[in-house]
């Protein structure tokens, strides 16, 4: 039985804090589907083919490209999900406020779609603090990010 898992986020960028997330959810699924939510009253730093293309190199780089799909989505994540064939929801908590918003989420999509079962991975101690949000305004106002995204993210905000 092929067991799919469904990453959904903005991944706007694409932080260590995914990456940590991603790599844990190696552990309980033989593909997982990276899914972009894509909605049309945000503005992103990156638009959808980047985001993709940093992600397709990052999975790359881990030798893992055979086992992630990266699509769009902008409906329900657990439609989205379902109609990916996936039966695992993957989400990472970094703290307590995480965990109740997370808990509420899973308690939703679970009564929506009782087949895909929610996964919960504890961002490791170093990436706690890390959310895309922080991180784009970081690099609006010119700070330095480094330390907070993949090197391939830096490399396309110089472009």
């Amino acid at each position: 039985m092929n067991r799919i898992a469904y990453y959904p986020g903005s991944f706007d960028p694409i932080t260590l804090g995914h990456v940590d997330i991603l790599r844990q959810a190696f552990s309980v699924a033989d593909e997982i589907v990276v899914a972009i939510g894509v909605h049309s009253n945000k503005k992103p730093m990156f638009d959808f083919d980047q985001r993709c293309k940093l992600i397709r190199d990052l999975v790359e780089e881990m030798g893992e490209e055979k086992r992630v799909r990266v699509e769009a989505f902008d409906n329900l994540v657990v439609d989205a999900a379902r109609a990916a064939g996936a039966g695992i929801l993957v989400r990472g908590i970094r703290d307590g406020s995480d965990l109740d918003y997370e808990l509420q989420m899973a308690g939703m999509n679970g009564k929506m779609a009782k087949d895909i079962s929610t996964v919960f991975f504890a961002a490791r101690p170093e990436n706690r603090c890390i959310t895309a949000t922080l991180v784009r305004q970081i690099a609006m106002m010119g700070g330095d990010i480094s330390q907070f995204v993949p090197k391939s993210v830096i490399s396309m905000l110089a472009k």
